[in-house]
């Protein structure tokens, strides 16, 4: 074993960052073990130098990250600060001055992936980034890699343990929305601020993220359609529940129908009870995988919190050192297929209508005129009506996302329509 230690700065020392220099420490000698020479944690860069850490000796915490990353003795970089700026500059600048970076920034990842992988191709340095997407769950290093010789044609998945949790509360007790977003912040799932959780901003990173590496093309954040949950009421999952279905927040990747080009999008959808996604309970995530030769594989675990994401960073600190004693470089971006990344009208899937019509003859023929005319099928209808009122619920065969958007903006012009209630895709059939 070589004795000279690989130095190691670490940027960010929070919820994740503590537990990175804490493993660093406790496991100081497996560590070394399994890379073949031991690591040493050189510095750490944060923003308030006088809070307490504990287990990290003050005299390597610092304020200037910047002066820690341009060190030029530093073998590997862990940037768990998150945000573009300053942690563009800090890694790019990591790259310039000999060091590969480690990463758990799936919002600069999906937005300036391409310039970092480029950025460490000139420094022949590596960019892993394993807790950028899922947490603890090995993910990334099975889609580049394990099924490298593989065709990806889907990846559908729940990468958001805040929402899960919140749709499976609803779910499994009835609670409305707020009630279960405020069981969710008092529990430590959801930030005070959840915007970026339930608003599927969270989500839509890591699917540009999955997405181009599944299937060997660009995708930035821009490309991923995006739509909240917080529209998502108790009405809905009983509706679901008629159907056999629950409701899930999902990143859906795929390859469109002809496979010669791709799909990206984040939003609330129905599945199967008999689906394996929707026994995914509380904050997990769970990400299904279909390709050609390998078939249907799927990923589970826990998607978030300190630990769980130190250990998809260690796992990736211990393969980057291991890179930089053999004097090589693991696998960089693959984008060779430069697919085009087509819009949400091209997507074609289930959806589940709920309308508020009048209740009066001929309202159903007049709604059913509406689907015939924009091409969308109707596999089944379900109508209750009490005092003029009625409600009908229309589940589609599969149509195009622009077929049924028109099919919508028809029916609202209807005078027998009162409202369309909720607009549900059906996915995992």
């Amino acid at each position: 074993m070589r004795t000279r230690p690989l130095k190691v700065a670490l940027l960010g020392c929070g919820v994740v960052g503590s537990e990175v220099a804490r493993i660093m420490t406790t496991h100081a000698d497996d560590l070394a073990a399994r890379i073949g020479a031991p690591v040493e944690l050189a510095g750490v860069a944060v923003r308030r130098p006088s809070k307490v850490r504990e287990g990290i000796d003050p005299a390597l915490v610092t304020t200037d990250a910047t002066a820690l990353v341009k060190r030029g003795d530093i073998d590997v970089v862990v940037e768990v600060i998150g945000g573009i700026e300053p942690a563009r500059s800090l890694i790019t600048a990591a790259f310039e001055h000999g060091a590969s970076v480690v990463s758990a920034n799936k919002a600069l990842l999906a937005q300036d992936g391409a310039a970092l992988h480029a950025a460490a191709e000139d420094h022949d340095a590596d960019l892993y980034y394993e807790a950028a997407v899922a947490g603890a769950i090995p993910l990334i290093r099975p889609l580049r890699e394990s099924l490298a010789g593989d065709k990806v044609n889907r990846v559908l998945g729940i990468v958001n343990g805040t929402t899960n949790f919140i749709l499976d509360k609803m779910d499994s007790t009835g609670a409305g929305y707020q009630e279960a977003l405020d069981e969710a912040t008092a529990l430590g799932y959801a930030e005070a601020d959840p915007t970026a959780d339930v608003e599927g901003f969270d989500a839509a990173a890591k699917a540009a993220i999955l997405a181009g590496i599944a299937f060997h093309t660009r995708v930035r954040l821009d490309d991923v359609y995006r739509e909240g949950m917080t529209e998502v009421t108790a009405s809905d999952f009983a509706s679901a529940r008629n159907m056999g279905c629950t409701i899930k927040l999902l990143a859906i990747c795929e390859r469109a129908g002809d496979g010669q080009s791709v799909t990206a999008r984040v939003h609330p959808a129905m599945i199967p009870l008999t689906h394996p996604l929707a026994s995914v309970r509380g904050a997990y995530n769970a990400v299904f995988v279909e390709s050609d030769a390998s078939g249907q594989l799927m990923f589970y675990g826990p998607g978030a919190g300190g630990a769980p994401t130190a250990s998809a960073v260690l796992g990736d600190l211990v393969a980057v050192c291991r890179n930089r004693l053999n004097g090589a470089t693991g696998p960089g971006e693959s984008a060779y297929a430069a697919l085009p990344v087509s819009g949400m009208g091209d997507v074609v899937t289930r959806y589940h209508i709920s309308l508020d019509v009048a209740d009066k003859p001929g309202v159903l023929a007049q709604v059913a005129t509406v689907f015939a005319e924009h091409g969308v099928s109707i596999d089944t209808v379900r109508q209750t009506g009490k005092d003029g009122e009625a409600s009908l619920v229309v589940v589609t065969h599969r149509a195009s996302d622009a077929a049924l958007g028109g099919t919508v903006e028809a029916l609202r012009k209807l005078d027998t329509v009162r409202g369309v209630a909720s607009i549900m895709r059906v996915e995992g059939e």
